[in-house]
């Protein structure tokens, strides 16, 4: 199993002060030295304050947070969790990326997802019933630039005229994709495209407010997993290949009986087919989210 940390700005109740630079340097340096394989960041180019107010966090542009961290770095991957596709303009995004690719030494995963705020679509001009087809889209258009740039390619509104010169993303045939939601477009996303999913396990309120299906426990999630194999290899694919990330509940290192709750949860969900784990660590205040990725990984990481 390997670890992701997201990021303590995304935590609802974290300070200000993990938007400062120093602050940023020091918690992902920290998180490398521990041992995390990955640092993630969500996008919301236009959060509403009623978002905000009922559970939001924070938020950082994260092609330029995660190319900062990059520099303070030399190892942790840098997952987009997740860039939502149907925002961008498919050139704009695939440039993006690749250049987090390239700048980083190849340690970009590019999570994706379709996006579920309806007010953020009306912020960026962009039809939030369309955002399915726009999906698609998208990955079809992102995955012919990084492995055929030169090749024009257009969709709904846009089109590239003639041959192009873009930069490839230094990851060949082109960065992992690891697509984000419970649905069936997205499981079909996965086989079609990516090299990992990244699936919530909630209750049903919440997922009907991010607008995806439910997926309650573990058994459920094995289940899903075991169908979503058996479409990888019909479609030619190793099963075996597939990253699977979960998110693991908060975790009170102090406290023994949270601890072993985890540990259950990460042997559970690994036995179940899980590769990765989200990572919520003390987001209080800077030094006690320190203070936690140095400890976390004593407890929790094999």
């Amino acid at each position: 199993m390997k670890f992701t940390l997201e990021y303590p700005s995304e935590l609802p109740s974290a300070p200000d002060d993990f938007l400062l630079p120093d602050v940023v340097r020091s918690v992902v340096t920290t998180a490398e030295t521990a041992g995390f394989s990955a640092v993630a960041l969500s996008e919301h180019p236009a959060p509403s304050a009623k978002w905000r107010g009922n559970g939001g966090h924070n938020t950082l542009d994260p092609i330029a947070a995660l190319g900062f961290m990059a520099a303070a770095t030399t190892s942790i991957k840098l997952l987009t969790n997740l860039i939502v596709l149907p925002f961008h303009n498919p050139y704009q995004a695939a440039k993006s990326l690749a250049s987090l690719d390239i700048l980083s030494g190849g340690r970009l995963i590019a999570g994706v997802g379709a996006g579920y705020l309806r007010s953020e679509f009306s912020a960026v001009g962009v039809e939030f019933e369309d955002r399915a087809r726009l999906f698609d889209e998208a990955l079809d258009a992102v995955t012919s630039i990084w492995t055929d740039p030169a090749t024009p390619v257009a969709g709904d509104g846009w089109a590239a005229t003639g041959e192009l010169w873009l930069q490839r993303p230094v990851q060949r045939p082109h960065p992992p994709i690891w697509i984000g939601g419970n649905s069936k477009a997205a499981l079909r996303r996965v086989v079609e495209h990516g090299s990992g999913w990244m699936p919530l396990i909630t209750p049903k309120s919440f997922a009907s407010a991010i607008r995806t299906r439910a997926i309650e426990d573990g058994d459920q999630l094995s289940d899903i997993l075991t169908d979503l194999r058996a479409r990888l290899t019909a479609a030619g694919r190793d099963p075996d290949e597939l990253d699977v990330q979960v998110v693991l509940p908060h975790t009170d290192l102090d406290d023994a009986d949270s601890v072993r709750r985890a540990q259950e949860f990460l042997a559970g969900m690994q036995r179940r087919g899980a590769t990765w784990a989200v990572v919520h660590v003390d987001g209080s205040s800077p030094e006690a989210a320190v203070d936690y990725i140095t400890r976390v990984s004593d407890r929790l990481f094999d």
